[in-house]
């Protein structure tokens, strides 16, 4: 796909990539054990370009055991 034809998409394609992406994420958080209580779909973003997908809030034991999710993957040291 071209800039020009992500450009062209029609608001509904970009939600549908939109609302893809966050499953996708959510499946491969779920995946290392980690759910994010308020992942979903920014609202006020969708008339922008792309619509933004809302990471949320989370308690103190989801961000170590993101943190660790993530430290685990690249290797980096606490």
């Amino acid at each position: 796909m071209t800039a020009t034809d992500r450009h062209h998409r029609t608001t509904a394609e970009k939600l549908e990539e939109a609302e893809d992406a966050c499953a996708e994420l959510a499946d491969a958080l779920s995946a290392a054990g980690v759910k994010l209580p308020s992942l979903g779909l920014d609202v006020p973003s969708y008339a922008g370009s792309p619509p933004l997908i809302e990471l949320g809030r989370v308690n103190s034991g989801t961000a170590r055991a993101l943190a660790t999710v993530l430290r685990r993957r690249t290797g980096a040291a606490r």
